[in-house]
C-alpha cells in the first residue's frame, strides 16, 4: 500500500491511497487542478481513481467533490447526513454518482476494505478511516474532536497513520483568534493538540506502527517545527515521524 498526502490543513485536505489496482482519494478539499497536478508529479493519473470518500461536511474536506466527479468522473462516497449538511455550506453543483454509506460501516474496493469510525468532531456525521488491504493497515485520522475512547487502540492497530496534530496550546492561547474560536478548537468537538497527538503515537510505536505523519496543522496556532519538537519532547527523536504539508504534495509513502 502507498499513501500520498496531496495537502493537509484547514486550507484543504486530500489524501491519495493505492493498493494493487485500487486507487482512492480521501476528502476533496483542494481544487481539481491541484489534485491532478500533484498526483501527476508522482506519475499518477487522477482519472484512474475509483472513489473519493469524504470524512465530514466542512468545506476544507468536501468543497471540490463536485468538480472531482464532473471533471474526472470520480464517484462520491459520503454519508447522507454529511452530504445534506455540506450542501448547505458549499456549492457542490450537480452530483450524479453518489454512493451513501453509514458511519461505522466498512466499504469494499476489490481487496481493500475502508473501515469508517465515527468521531466527536463538530462536523456532521464525521468519520476517520482505516484502510486495510489484508496485510497492512493505514489510518487517516484528522478532525477528531478529542482523544476519544479507543483512539489509542485504533492507532496501535495500524502500520502507518496520518494523525491530526492541530495546535500548540500556548500559540492558540496567545494568538489572534477570537475567544469563541479558541474555545471551539480546544473543546471536546474541535481538534487535538500536538502533545495529545504525541502521547497517542508514543505507545503505538511500541506496537505495530512503523511511521506517522502529523497532519491538519493550524497555520496560526502551530508550525511543523513546533509540532515535531513537541513529539520529540514527549517521545524522543524519530525519523519515522514527519509532517504532512499544508501547501505541498508529500513523497510516496510505503505502508
Amino acid at each position: 500500500m502507498r499513501m500520498i498526502s496531496l495537502q493537509s490543513g484547514s486550507n484543504g485536505n486530500c489524501i491519495y491511497v493505492e493498493s494493487g489496482d485500487v486507487r482512492l482519494l480521501f476528502d476533496a478539499g483542494i481544487s481539481g487542478s491541484a489534485a491532478e497536478e500533484r498526483l501527476a508529479h508522482h506519475g499518477r493519473d487522477i482519472r484512474k481513481v475509483q472513489a473519493v470518500i469524504v470524512s465530514h461536511d466542512h468545506g476544507d474536506h468536501i468543497r471540490s467533490a463536485g468538480i472531482f466527479q464532473r471533471k474526472y468522473g470520480i464517484p462520491l462516497f459520503v454519508t447522507p447526513r454529511t452530504l445534506s449538511a455540506a450542501q448547505g455550506r458549499c456549492n457542490l453543483g450537480v452530483l450524479k454518482e453518489i454512493q451513501h454509506f453509514r458511519s461505522g460501516s466498512a466499504l469494499r474496493f476489490g481487496t481493500v476494505a475502508v473501515h469508517t469510525v465515527p468521531t466527536p468532531h463538530d462536523g456532521e456525521d464525521g468519520v476517520i478511516f482505516i484502510v486495510d488491504n489484508g496485510s497492512r493497515r493505514l489510518g487517516i485520522m484528522t478532525d477528531l474532536g478529542h482523544v476519544f475512547s479507543d483512539l489509542g487502540r485504533l492507532i496501535a492497530s495500524c502500520d502507518a497513520v496520518l494523525l491530526e496534530s492541530n495546535y500548540d496550546p500556548h500559540m492558540l492561547a496567545n494568538g489572534p483568534y477570537p475567544k469563541y474560536l479558541k474555545q471551539r478548537i480546544k473543546g471536546p468537538r474541535g481538534h487535538i493538540s500536538n502533545r495529545e497527538a504525541a502521547e497517542l503515537l508514543g505507545p503505538a510505536f511500541g506496537s505495530r506502527l512503523s511511521w506517522a505523519r502529523l497532519g491538519h496543522l493550524s497555520e496560526q496556532n502551530n508550525s511543523p517545527e513546533v509540532a515535531l519538537r513537541t513529539f520529540q519532547e514527549v517521545c524522543g527523536s524519530s525519523p519515522a515521524v514527519g509532517v504532512a504539508s499544508r501547501y505541498a504534495v508529500s513523497d510516496v509513502l510505503e505502508v
